[in-house]
C-alpha cells in the first residue's frame, strides 16, 4: 500500500487530478481506482466528484463520463458474476455427482 500511496505524492499535481487522470486511462471504477492507490472509496468519489469540480473542470467532466457509463453497466456486471457463481455450484455439484457414483 506504501507503493500505491506513494503514487498520490508525485509531482505537483493534486490528488483528484491524478486518481482522475488514471480513472480516464483505465476506466476505473471508484472501487478500482481505490484499490489502485491504497485509499477509500468514499475518498475517491469526493475527490473526482467534489473536488476535481472545483480544481479541474474539463477533468472532471471526462471522469464522470466515465463514472456515468460505470454506473450504468453495473448491473449487466452485477447479473454476469451471479451467473458466474451459479454455473460453478453447478459444475461443483456434477463433478461430486459423477465423483460420487
Amino acid at each position: 500500500m506504501r507503493a500505491a500511496r506513494a503514487r498520490l505524492n508525485l509531482g505537483s499535481k493534486d490528488r483528484e487530478e491524478l486518481i482522475g487522470e488514471y480513472i480516464i486511462e483505465h476506466g476505473a471504477t471508484v472501487r478500482s481506482a481505490a484499490a489502485y492507490f491504497g485509499i477509500s472509496k468514499s475518498t475517491v468519489h469526493k475527490d473526482v466528484a467534489v473536488r476535481l469540480k472545483d480544481t479541474n473542470y474539463e477533468l472532471y467532466r471526462s471522469v464522470k463520463e466515465i463514472l456515468d457509463k460505470n454506473k450504468a453497466e453495473r448491473h449487466i456486471r452485477g447479473g454476469e458474476a451471479t451467473k458466474r457463481k451459479y454455473l460453478t455450484r453447478k459444475k461443483i455439484s456434477e463433478r461430486r455427482d459423477c465423483g460420487g457414483a
